[in-house]
C-alpha cells in the first residue's frame, strides 16, 4: 500500500495538522508514504518527516491543469493506490481521477461548521463524490450527512488524534506569569467566536492571569474587532495574540487553563492538544466535544454564546488550583486511552485495506 495526503495548505488548522500527522504516522505502517500541498505551504511544513515524500503543486486557481498533470504524474510514478484528499482538495483530486482512474479516492470531511449543515454548500462535493471510494467524517453529524448526501456507500467515522510537536524548537515566550496563564488555539474566524471568550474573560480577570490567542491571524474585519475590543476595553495588558505559531508544545506548556468558545466544532484536534499537555480544560458543548470532555472529571463544557457561563467556570478553575490539576489528569488518561495516535492509524488502514 502507498499512500498520499492531500491538503490545500500548511498553515496551522486542524485538517492541516492532522494531513501531516496522517502522513507522517503511515511511514512505518505502509509501503510508502507521501504528502501533497496544492495551493500554498506554511509553518507545518516543517514538521514532515524527512521519510515522507513530498510535493508541493503551487495550485493558483481552481481549474488548474498544468496541476493536475503533475499530481496525476506524481502519483503514477509513485505507483500510489489510495490518495486521501482532506477537506477542500477533495476538487483537485477528483479532477485528478478523470485523468487517471486507478487509484483509490478517500475523501476527508473536516467540515467544521457541522452545527449548521443546511446552509453547506455542497454541490461541486456532491458531485466529485460519484468518484470517491470512502469518506472519512469527523464526527457523526457529518458521517450522518454523507450518507444521506453522498454518492459513496463506504463511509466511516474516524476521530481526529492529536501529537505533541516537540521536535518543533521552542520559540514562543508567553507575557504573563507562570502558573496564570489561559490560552485559546484557534485561527481567528467567527466560527471560533473568540468575542464570547473576551466577554468571558474580561468578566473575571484578576490576579495576575493573562489570556493568549494563538492562531492565525486572517487580518480582515473579524480580526480588527477582535483587535479594537480588547484596545477599547483596556485588556491590552492582559490579553496577547501570537498570530500562527510552530512551537504549539511549547506554547501549551506555559499554560495552565485550555479554552475553546466555539460556536460550531468538528472534534477540535486544539482541545485534544490540550489534554495531551495536562491543561485544566473549558469548551463550548458543540460537534464532538463531549466526547473529549465526556464528564466534568475532565473539564467543563458550557452552551455556546454564553459569555456568563463561561466566565463561571473560569473563575472556577482559576481560583481552584488542585481541580485543575486534577481534571488535566483525568482527561489526559481519557485521551491516552480513546484518541491516541496508535489505535487510530490502525482504524484508518483497515478502512484503506477495505477499499
Amino acid at each position: 500500500m502507498k499512500t498520499l495526503q492531500v491538503i490545500d495548505t500548511l498553515e496551522t488548522g486542524g485538517a492541516e495538522k492532522l494531513a501531516v500527522t496522517y502522513a507522517n504516522a503511515l511511514v512505518t505502517e505502509v509501503d510508502a508514504s507521501f504528502l501533497c500541498t496544492t495551493r500554498k505551504e506554511g509553518v507545518l511544513k516543517n514538521q514532515v518527516s524527512k521519510e515522507v515524500g513530498y510535493l508541493f503543486l503551487n495550485r493558483k486557481r481552481r481549474f488548474d491543469f498544468a496541476a493536475v498533470k503533475r499530481l496525476k504524474a506524481f502519483i503514477k510514478e509513485n505507483e500510489i493506490n489510495i490518495v486521501h484528499a482532506h477537506a477542500t482538495s477533495f476538487f483537485i483530486v477528483f479532477l485528478t481521477k478523470m485523468l487517471y482512474p486507478k487509484f483509490k479516492m478517500v475523501w476527508h470531511d473536516h467540515y467544521g461548521n457541522s452545527e449548521f449543515l443546511s446552509d453547506r454548500n455542497a454541490f461541486m462535493i456532491k458531485m466529485a463524490s460519484y468518484a470517491m471510494n470512502g469518506v472519512i467524517s469527523v464526527n457523526q453529524r457529518l458521517k450522518d450527512w454523507a450518507a444521506q448526501n453522498l454518492a459513496v456507500s463506504t463511509i466511516v467515522y474516524l476521530p481526529n488524534f492529536a501529537v505533541k510537536s516537540e521536535t518543533v524548537k521552542a520559540s514562543t515566550k508567553l507575557h504573563g506569569m507562570d502558573g496564570k496563564r489561559m490560552v485559546c488555539l484557534a485561527n481567528l474566524r467567527p466560527q471560533k467566536d473568540h468575542f464570547n471568550l473576551l466577554q468571558a474573560f474580561e468578566m473575571v480577570v484578576k490576579d495576575g492571569w493573562t489570556l493568549h490567542l494563538v492562531g492565525k491571524d486572517f487580518e480582515d474585519d473579524y480580526s480588527r474587532r477582535l483587535k479594537l475590543f480588547i484596545h477599547d476595553h483596556e485588556l491590552s495588558n492582559c490579553i496577547f495574540m501570537y498570530g500562527s505559531r510552530e512551537d504549539v508544545s511549547h506554547i501549551l506548556n506555559q499554560c495552565n487553563i485550555g479554552v475553546l468558545s466555539s460556536k460550531s466544532e468538528g472534534l477540535p484536534i486544539s482541545l485534544l492538544e490540550y489534554g495531551l499537555h495536562k491543561l485544566a480544560v473549558i469548551a463550548t458543548d458543540v460537534g464532538e466535544c463531549n466526547r473529549v470532555v465526556s464528564d466534568e472529571t475532565k473539564g467543563y463544557l458550557v452552551a455556546s454564546e454564553n459569555e456568563v457561563l463561561l466566565a463561571e467556570k473560569l473563575h472556577f478553575l482559576m481560583e481552584h488550583p488542585n481541580e485543575r490539576l486534577a481534571k488535566a489528569e483525568n482527561l489526559y488518561t481519557h485521551i491516552q486511552e480513546n484518541f491516541s495516535q496508535k489505535a487510530i492509524i490502525q482504524q484508518l488502514i483497515d478502512f484503506y485495506n477495505t477499499l
